[in-house]
């Protein structure tokens, strides 16, 4: 495994530092364990070296397979409270024995091939399916489904899917937790695609889907 380098995708906000740093490092260093990818330890320590700027950043680092880190950060402006997803269902699918989805890296070869199956104008995120037809992740999101209980729901991992920073916040907050869904699920409930950068984010599937 070294044609893939490790991602961490993070927010940081002026006065506070980035958001959910503990987990975003901790979901680091577990992923190079296990892919034997050395340097993870040292990432808090490079970050510290690049970040203190005065306005919200989306801040991006890689771990390559050599333990080299590479951080870039660009100007991050957070979408509207009130802002509503268009999400459209891929026909591209993942395999849920693919051990690979658990973690975050530039292989993204699936979620590329899914975006590019809708237009932005048309669909702002793009849900993908495992090989058994349950919804498992966006593009760039996690799945949160208001069912009308008090606990989010939201796919577990053996479906398929990336341990998203925010979804593990949010079943440790036992605000939601892990239940396998359906897009009729999804298509009755409210639901919500979300991310570490951006949070949550209220969504509708597209018709048709």
């Amino acid at each position: 495994m070294s044609d893939f380098s490790l991602i961490e995708t993070m927010r940081w906000e002026p006065g506070t530092g980035i958001v959910r740093l503990r987990l975003h490092l901790a979901r680091l260093k577990r992923s190079a364990g296990r892919l034997g990818f050395p340097g993870a330890d040292k990432a808090a320590e490079k970050l510290s070296e690049v970040l203190g700027e005065s306005v919200p950043l989306r801040v991006r680092l890689t771990l390559s397979p050599a333990g080299e880190i590479a951080i870039t950060t660009a100007p991050f402006s957070p979408l509207p409270e009130e802002t509503i997803w268009r999400v459209a269902v891929a026909t591209a699918r993942l395999d849920s024995t693919d051990k690979l989805l658990r973690h975050k890296t530039t292989r993204r070869d699936i979620y590329e091939a899914a975006r590019a199956e809708y237009p932005a104008a048309e669909a702002d995120e793009v849900l993908l399916l495992n090989e058994r037809g349950a919804p498992c992740e966006g593009t760039i999101t996690s799945i949160f489904l208001d069912d009308g209980s008090a606990i989010l729901k939201t796919p577990p991992i053996a479906c398929g899917l990336l341990a998203g920073v925010l979804r593990t916040e949010m079943i440790c907050a036992r605000r939601a937790r892990v239940q396998r869904l359906t897009l009729a699920d999804l298509q009755t409930g409210t639901l919500y695609m979300g991310n570490s950068l951006r949070g949550m984010i209220r969504a509708q599937l597209l018709p048709g889907n």
